[in-house]
Order: C-alpha cells, then sequence, then structure tokens
C-alpha cells in the first residue's frame, strides 16, 4: 500500500465517520459560535485541554489556515471570533460539516480538499496563522507536513499543533482497547507494518483510518529543522469518560505553538 492508497484510504474512512458520529465530526452548537463573536471561545488542539488564550494572535481579519482540521468544530469559531479562515482536509464529508456550520451562521469561510503534506495549492507566505490539531497520526511521514507549514506562513506567523506521543503506539492495547498494556511494537509505528495482524484487519475492514506513530523527533524536531522556534509546550490525555488504559498513568498528547522567525 503506497501514500497514495493511504490518502484514499483514509479519506474513506473519515468521510465514514462523519456518517457514524464520531465526536470529532460533530458541529458545534449555535450557542458555541454566539459566544465566540463577543470573543469568548474555547477549541482544542488535544482531546481535552483548551489551547491557552495566550497562544492566540489577535484573530481579527487574520488569515487563518485550519490543517487537517474539519469537522465543523474549530474553524467555525475561529471564523466566528473574526478569523479570515480557510479550511483543509483531506475528507469531503467532513469540509461539509465546516459548510453546514458557516451557512448556518453566516460566515465567510473557505473550504480546500486535499493532503496536509502537500499544500502546492496554496502560495507561499500566504497565511498569518496555521491550526493543525491532532491529525498527523494518519499520514505515514509528518516531516513534509512541517515544511509545508513553514512555507505558507508568513514571518512571525504562528503554528499550533497538536499530536499523539508515539509511546501510544509501543503497547499491545492501542488499537485492541483490550486494558492489556504489554509493550510489544517498535517505534516509529506503522500500521502497514503489520497488515497481516487480525486486530489491525479488522480495523481497516471496519472502515477505521491507518494511524502512524511519529517519533518526537519528527513531531517536535521536524518543526524546529523547518525552521520554527518554539514558544510553547502542553501535555494532554483523555478524559475519565474515555476507555483508555493508558490514560491512568500518564499524558499521551502533546501540542507545541511556533513561531516562523
Amino acid at each position: 500500500m503506497n501514500e497514495g492508497d493511504v490518502l484514499k484510504h483514509n479519506r474513506e474512512s473519515w468521510d465514514k465517520q462523519v456518517d457514524e458520529g464520531n465526536r470529532w465530526t460533530k458541529p458545534v452548537d449555535q450557542a458555541t459560535i454566539r459566544r465566540a463573536k463577543n470573543g469568548d471561545f474555547e477549541i482544542v488542539l488535544t482531546p481535552t485541554i483548551p489551547v491557552p488564550a495566550d497562544w492566540f494572535p489577535p484573530l481579527d481579519g487574520t488569515k487563518t489556515l485550519c490543517l487537517a482540521a474539519a469537522g465543523g468544530q474549530q474553524a467555525p469559531v475561529l471564523a466566528a471570533a473574526g478569523a479570515e479562515v480557510t479550511v483543509f482536509d483531506n475528507s469531503p464529508r467532513q469540509l461539509d460539516q465546516d459548510r453546514y456550520v458557516a451557512e448556518r451562521e453566516g460566515l465567510q469561510m473557505s473550504f480546500v480538499e486535499g493532503d496536509m503534506a502537500d499544500l502546492s495549492v496554496f502560495d507561499s507566505e500566504s497565511f498569518d496563522f496555521v491550526f493543525h490539531p491532532c491529525s498527523n497520526t494518519f499520514v505515514p511521514n509528518v516531516v513534509p507536513v512541517w515544511r509545508e507549514c513553514f512555507r505558507v506562513l508568513r514571518h512571525g506567523g504562528i503554528l499550533m499543533a497538536g499530536f499523539t506521543n508515539p509511546i501510544r503506539y509501543i503497547f499491545d492495547d492501542e488499537r485492541k482497547e483490550n486494558g492489556n498494556l504489554e509493550v510489544r511494537y517498535p517505534l516509529p509505528y506503522s500500521d502497514l507494518d503489520y497488515l497481516d495482524q487480525e486486530h489491525i484487519k479488522q480495523s481497516i475492514e471496519s472502515g477505521y483510518a491507518l494511524e502512524f506513530g511519529h517519533t518526537l523527533e519528527d513531531q517536535i524536531g521536524g518543526q524546529l529543522a523547518a525552521g520554527f522556534l518554539l514558544t510553547g509546550f502542553y501535555e494532554d490525555r483523555y478524559g475519565e469518560s474515555d476507555f483508555d488504559p493508558l490514560s491512568k498513568f500518564l499524558d499521551t498528547f502533546i501540542a507545541t505553538r511556533a513561531i516562523k522567525p
């Protein structure tokens, strides 16, 4: 399976997740948009912790790219808060969720379908702000994502990113959800290396996305190598309502704020 096959499979997977009501595909309500129009909003890069308010640039008229961030959640909130938002995502059905909120609330937004590792549709230095929540776990190689983010940002522009700590992928439990925290897989992790395993087969046949556990060298070092300066960092984990044995012990998600100098 090549990268084109992965892109196609994961596009179809997230389209299916919309139909099945995955929590990351459910549009925000009208009250959330009303509050955002008054400057009162919270959005997440990781499962539970809101992005600190002081991480955001002034949003009024700020050219913002919500990268692999469709689903009718973060992007419409940023648009309601005053940003000039473009949503870029691999899933047409996820983009439809943002269109729905934009039409319902009278928000001016742009929608582009594509691969997060290839932003060639945009000119260099097109944006002031890139918002990239936990989604690069669905691409085989994350380094091109950081390079493209750097290219499309103007000098002084801000990149906010959320991503999975690869430690999640060393355990037997990550895809089976059986509570068995047995160390089993080396890093970096790729579902493509284990297509013969029954739980991976079942996951793919059920329409779930292929996943990749990128090293911290690629996630954090990749941003630095692209030219970014990191200015913020925090960790997060799944909430108490999620079945996730690992979250009882440590944070397994990371959020970073970076600037293009």
